[in-house]
């Protein structure tokens, strides 16, 4: 699947979309210097099939890149940071 990541800091979402447009966002809030992801959605037609951790992991490369630090208030990203230890050194 091809997906694409953007941020849209209006909003304090980054949207993950295929070709037929938006399909899964996780908003967030700046605090104290740190990048709050307070909570995930998923379409409810893609759950279950891998959207949610492709956003997660799109979003924590994102940040990583951007030398940003991430916590994550949002159990889903919680979760996946706990799953895949190479993510934990973004996290506080």
């Amino acid at each position: 699947m091809d997906w694409t990541l953007t941020h849209d800091p209006d909003r304090r979402r980054y949207v993950l979309a295929d070709a037929a447009g938006p399909v899964a966002y996780a908003a967030y809030v700046e605090r104290d210097g740190r990048v709050v992801i307070h909570h995930t959605e998923v379409e409810r037609a893609r759950r279950g099939r891998g959207v949610g951790a492709e956003l997660v992991r799109r979003t924590l490369d994102m940040l990583r890149a951007q030398g940003r630090v991430v916590t994550p208030a949002c159990p889903f990203v919680s979760d996946f940071i706990d799953a895949h230890p190479d993510y934990a050194d973004l996290a506080r």
